[in-house]
């Protein structure tokens, strides 16, 4: 299989999937998008990285395409958009394309990427194909969308008395991928894509677009890097502070083996949950749920205060501990 092979195997394989908003895609210089009226276009770009995201040895093919959409698909929810298109350059080590069982994966990848563009109603609009420079595959992910004009979800409208809600669950990525680690394997059959928050995240999109069209949120930011780094960028985006309740923490299924503190540092910093984090007024009210997922409120922000916490953890019985962010972080040295 060389290049344009490939290349006219992934034009085949979207060429039925083509959103409205594509009024041209795969196969010239350049793609040609048109954005509904009164819109403003919103873009996000995001790396997987074989090695730091993914391990071919442990995530289904399938998984790793899903995961690459989702990543991006996860910020449009934070801004309330609708998603118009993608595009991915992905960089494959030569073997892939001489191995027939490699080029299965690539077919496996793909299949899994289209699952989930389908489910959004989102194509592939184009993108790139390179030799890494590698053994590892790199795939990045741009994604287009579109909001109404001045009116997209940002992280810098929180203010001191808004409630903090978030949605789903936590911890439920970290814990599934803890279990891959010490299982070392994945199962060879999965009936159902929704129960694997680590290889089958689900971007809340329905939500980001609730949220911003029955405006209901102040500001908005989707917690991939983890609860306590992504609360951190708001507070700071917003100038506010949070004080955050650790009764009120929606724990996911997967967590209930492990002990409290284990469940709740994975909750707390475990990342990749792709779940919503969002403030509103307290005379805002917040319905339970939002496309069918629970809303959970967990703490509330206050003001900026010199010398004291960014962010307050207010424990069990009525503690208050300084919460630092140590979720994901790329170019981290600890």
């Amino acid at each position: 299989m060389k290049e344009l092979a490939l290349i006219e195997q992934i034009r085949r394989s979207f060429a039925a999937s083509r959103s409205k908003a594509v009024a041209l895609g795969i196969g010239d210089d350049c793609a040609i998008l048109r954005p509904p009226a009164g819109s403003e276009v919103l873009v996000t770009t995001d790396f997987t990285l074989e090695g730091k995201h993914f391990r071919r040895d442990l995530h289904p093919p399938e998984s790793v395409g899903h995961r690459c959409l989702a990543r991006g698909l996860s910020d449009l929810a934070a801004m309330g958009a609708t998603p118009m298109a993608a595009f991915l350059s992905l960089a494959l080590p030569a073997s892939p394309l001489a191995d027939p069982k490699s080029r299965t994966w690539i077919t496996r990848f793909f299949k899994g990427l289209r699952a989930l563009a389908d489910q959004h109603h989102i194509t592939l609009a184009g993108g790139d194909t390179a030799e890494s420079p590698s053994d590892a595959i790199l795939a990045d992910i741009v994604l287009l969308g579109a909001a109404p004009i001045g009116r997209s979800l940002r992280r810098s409208g929180a203010k001191p008395g808004d409630a903090l809600y978030v949605t789903g669950s936590l911890g439920g990525a970290a814990a599934e991928l803890s279990s891959l680690f010490t299982l070392n394997t994945f199962p060879a059959k999965i009936s159902k894509t929704v129960n694997h928050p680590q290889t089958f995240p689900q971007p809340r999109i329905a939500i980001g677009q609730a949220l911003l069209r029955r405006k209901l949120a102040t500001a908005c930011i989707d917690i991939s890097d983890g609860l306590s780094t992504d609360l951190a960028h708001l507070c700071r985006a917003s100038n506010v502070a949070a004080e955050l309740e650790q009764s009120a923490i929606p724990l996911h299924p997967l967590t209930r083996k492990l002990a409290p503190d284990a469940a709740l540092n994975l909750a707390l910093h475990g990342g990749e949950d792709y779940e919503l984090l969002f403030s509103a007024p307290t005379s805002t009210r917040i319905p339970h749920q939002l496309a069918g997922i629970p809303i959970t409120r967990i703490g509330q922000f206050t003001r900026k205060q010199a010398k004291r916490p960014l962010m307050t953890l207010l424990g069990l019985e009525g503690t208050r501990a300084t919460l630092e962010p140590h979720g994901w972080e790329h170019f981290s040295l600890s």
